[in-house]
């Protein structure tokens, strides 16, 4: 059964200049892959980032609460700092060498670029 209020959130949204965009309630959640069925790209980036070295995480499929979790879960063991954005995970700093071993330990199917 709809909520009464449905229609004045959908209201809220006004444009989006991302053509893969679809509002939260069109989104379908993936289902989350086995770790080896995954094939995760691990890489390095310093652009539009000010100059900050960033190593990314790309190509995660399952929700993003997993995601997340994944995401402590690395910067637990190389003690630093990141987040999720974008349906990517991104570590502070130039450790990808770091990351990828961690995600090949488990279990998961990485390739190391840049």
């Amino acid at each position: 059964m709809a909520k009464e209020n449905d229609w004045k959130q959908k209201l809220s949204f006004a444009y989006s200049t991302n053509p893969d965009f679809k509002p939260e309630e069109e989104r379908i959640s993936e289902e989350t892959k086995k770790p080896n069925q995954q094939n995760l790209l691990v890489t390095f980036e310093r652009k539009h980032r000010g100059g900050k070295s960033v190593t990314l995480v790309k190509n995660y499929v399952g929700s993003v609460e997993e995601m997340e979790d994944l995401c402590k879960k690395i910067k637990t063991k190389c003690g630093v700092g990141g987040s999720v954005k974008e349906d990517e995970i991104l570590i502070q700093g130039d450790i990808k060498q770091k990351v990828g071993d961690l995600l090949k330990e488990w279990g998961y199917k990485v390739k190391i670029s840049g």
